[in-house]
């Protein structure tokens, strides 16, 4: 796939609509590398003019922010603004709402203000204006799906009802869990806890997560965070249910039944 840096952008005097931000999980991580490419085939198709920060991308600096790291923190930050802010970035879109978070809602009182969008948001207005057009009896037609609600995303930010309607789109049946929206139970990745060991207790957090989702008797679970996706996706191999139970990024579902 051919996808432009911001360097190669500027050289040719151009501006893109949007950036998109990859994240480390996106650029680093073997499965959560397919959603970057899902929603980077998802623009292309339908012509978004985007580019991506390439090597100038660094962390954003949550995981040092939740972990007690401060002063990593604000120096990851301050160097990614000057960079975004060189750029004269305006618009960014993520598939990790880590990411969304930190640069939404913390990146500002640094000097950093952009239009942030999460890309279940950004896919439900592609929806909405017609420009994703899904195939008739596409591949999850009348399936069960079942969508996990990243704490970064509800939560925090107050999306629930987006990638929802992205699921919708795919003419599948929605089935809730029984802890779900603004109720919904963390996958146990949030707040840095994807980097270290879990403390000790009866249960692992994602395998309590992951029976929910298994008992609503989904044969895809929907994640739009690349650690809920590992989390559930560990959760389901732990209860040998991966040739039954898909986990996929509701990017991929899209891409998957995109005409």
């Amino acid at each position: 796939m051919k996808v432009r840096t911001m360097a190669e952008m500027m050289q040719s005097g151009e501006n893109p609509e949007i950036l998109f931000w990859v994240g480390c999980a996106g650029s680093f991580d073997q499965r959560a590398q397919k959603i970057t490419k899902a929603f980077a085939t998802i623009l292309d198709k339908v012509g978004v003019n985007f580019a991506i920060l390439g090597k100038e991308e660094a962390c954003t600096g949550d995981p040092a922010r939740r972990a007690g790291n401060e002063f990593l923190f604000q120096m990851m930050a301050y160097q990614n603004i000057q960079i975004l802010n060189g750029y004269g970035i305006k618009k960014i879109v993520t598939t990790c709402p880590h990411c969304f978070n930190t640069l939404k809602n913390e990146y500002p009182e640094l000097g950093g203000n952009y239009e942030v969008l999460h890309h279940a948001s950004f896919l439900q207005q592609l929806l909405d204006e017609g420009k994703i057009k899904i195939k008739e009896g596409g591949n999850f037609k009348g399936k069960k799906i079942s969508y996990h609600d990243s704490c970064y995303l509800g939560r925090s930010n107050n999306i629930y009802e987006a990638p929802r309607k992205v699921l919708e789109a795919l003419d599948s049946e929605l089935v809730e869990m029984k802890r779900c929206k603004s109720n919904g139970l963390c996958c146990g990745a949030g707040g840095a806890q994807m980097f270290k060991e879990d403390e000790p207790g009866d249960k692992r957090i994602n395998i309590e997560r992951t029976d929910e989702a298994l008992a609503t008797g989904a044969s895809v679970i929907a994640a739009a965070c690349p650690f809920c996706n590992t989390m559930m996706t560990d959760g389901v191999k732990n209860r040998e249910q991966e040739n039954t139970v898909a986990v996929l990024d509701i990017a991929e579902l899209i891409a998957a039944s995109m005409e």
